[in-house]
Formats: structure tokens, C-alpha cells, sequence
């Protein structure tokens, strides 16, 4: 199950594209039709095109714990404004077909449950997705996604966080393909001053436990914290200050920040 049996990882080639560039990845977050699905779309791109090496695409929930204000009053816009889990694939469509990023989508369990997790799997595939980032999914409750995983060739992107146990740990990095996703801070997301100090700690449990990738995420809003994560993870994730770009800027705004953060991925030598 570990992602070193995976050589085809769509996330994990984007990573190591990034590292012999000498840079620490940029993986960035936007919720799926927001404001509109055309908008969605175009900030997406904007990303890709402007230094994202990874896109994460939330689906719309109608309860996400693990969501700060912003990004819940993004996806409950486009809840109100009719978007439909099935949406989603349109979406990661048309950004893959103007983008080089990989593209992975972010959504609670339950939505896949709820269409048939092969179905979701299949469905995502044919539209150039790379995989899903399931942060409410435990491996030990992942046995259909493991199965459609591997029979359509996506990534299985699970969360490790400063509480996990060692054994949790080595279940999330032997579970994952892709990159494990490290919670630098217990909480919702949200941008915030400085990055958590558990982060490194998070980054180091995981890589002593095997896994190649490690994104750091919660928290990163600007390119002095991406170029801190970068001393020792392989990407940094940031997603509310995307959102707010967004909301107060529109697409462009979503690029300018892209620009702007991806000066924080170049490592020094």
C-alpha cells in the first residue's frame, strides 16, 4: 500500500519535480464553485499558472469540522448557489486541461460514500484528477477506498497531526500514495501569523516512519512561512488566504498571491 510500490503517483511526480528544481512545492487550496463554478475554474488555473505544483479542490460540505470561517462561508456559497457533489469532476476537468498542476480533491467522506466510492473514483480518474486528500477518513475504514484506488490508478492523500500516536503515524504513512498530509496545528484551518513550531516535529515522525512526501498545511499564509516549511518539508499548503484572494479579488487576485508565495519555494542552496 505505500506510495514507494507507486511510481505513477500523479502528486508524488509533481513533489519530486519540484525538489530537483530546487524548490519546496506549493500546493494550493480553492473550494469547487466558488463563487461560481466558472470562477472556481479560473482561479484554479491562475494558480496552476503562477507557481501551484499542486491544486487541492474542496468539495462543498454542508458541516466541515475541519474548516476555519472563511473557507466555510466559501463552500456555503456555493452550496446555496446550487453546486452538486457530481460538479466537482467538470471542475477538475477543466483545470487539468489547462494546467500542468497535479489536481487532487479534498472532500469529506461521506460524499463519496454516499455517490459509491467506486463510481467516485472512476468518475474522478476519467477527468485527469490525481487523487483525494480524505481528512475524516481513517485507514482502518478505507478498505473500498484502497481497493478503487488502486484499480483507477489515484492517490490516497491521509492526515497526521502532533497527536498521533507512533502507531497512527506508521499506519497513515503506510496507507498514503502521493504525499501524507502533516497538520501543523490541532484546530481549523485558517491563516495565521507563524507556523505552528509542531510542524517540523509532524514533517520528521512521518519521514522516520518511511514516507518519501510530506505537505505541511494550517496556517501558511505567506512566503517567509513557505520557505520555513520548506527547510524541512517537501511542500507547503495554503489554502485561506487563496480563499480570501479570491473573495476580495477575484481569479487574478488568486494568481497575484500565487506569484507571490511561490518566491518563498526557492531553497537555498
Amino acid at each position: 500500500m505505500s506510495e514507494q510500490m507507486t511510481p505513477h503517483s500523479k502528486t508524488a511526480a509533481a513533489l519530486d519535480a519540484a525538489r530537483a528544481a530546487g524548490r519546496t512545492a506549493l500546493v494550493g487550496y480553492l473550494p469547487a464553485g466558488y463563487p461560481t463554478v466558472d470562477e472556481s475554474v479560473e482561479a484554479a488555473v491562475q494558480l496552476g499558472r503562477n507557481g501551484a505544483d499542486v491544486i487541492e479542490i474542496g468539495l462543498p460540505y454542508t458541516d466541515p469540522v475541519m474548516d476555519g470561517p472563511v473557507i466555510q462561508e466559501a463552500t456555503s456559497v456555493a452550496l446555496r448557489n446550487g453546486f452538486h457533489t457530481r460538479d466537482v469532476f467538470e471542475v477538475v476537468r477543466r483545470i487539468t486541461e489547462r494546467t500542468d498542476a497535479a489536481v487532487v480533491v479534498m472532500t469529506y467522506w461521506n460524499l463519496v460514500d454516499r455517490m459509491g466510492v467506486d463510481e467516485f473514483a472512476r468518475r474522478l480518474a476519467e477527468a485527469g484528477g490525481a487523487g483525494l486528500v480524505t481528512p475524516d477518513l481513517v485507514p482502518e475504514e478505507a478498505a473500498a477506498w484502497f481497493e478503487a484506488s488502486d484499480r483507477h490508478g489515484l492517490d490516497r492523500i491521509f492526515l497526521t497531526a502532533p497527536s498521533s500516536s507512533d502507531e497512527r503515524v506508521a499506519l497513515t504513512v503506510e496507507s498514503s500514495r502521493g504525499f501524507v498530509y502533516g497538520v501543523s496545528v490541532m484546530g481549523v484551518t485558517g491563516a495565521r501569523d507563524q507556523v505552528s513550531s509542531a510542524a517540523e516535529s509532524v514533517v520528521a515522525r512521518a519521514k522516520a516512519a518511511g514516507t518519501e512526501h510530506v505537505c505541511v498545511g494550517l496556517g501558511i499564509s505567506r512566503p517567509e512561512h513557505v520557505a520555513e516549511v520548506g527547510r524541512y518539508a517537501d511542500g507547503a499548503i495554503v489554502g485561506t488566504a487563496l480563499v480570501k484572494a479570491l473573495r476580495d479579488g477575484g481569479p487574478d487576485a488568486v494568481g497575484a498571491l500565487a506569484r507571490e508565495l511561490s518566491t518563498g519555494t526557492v531553497r537555498e542552496a
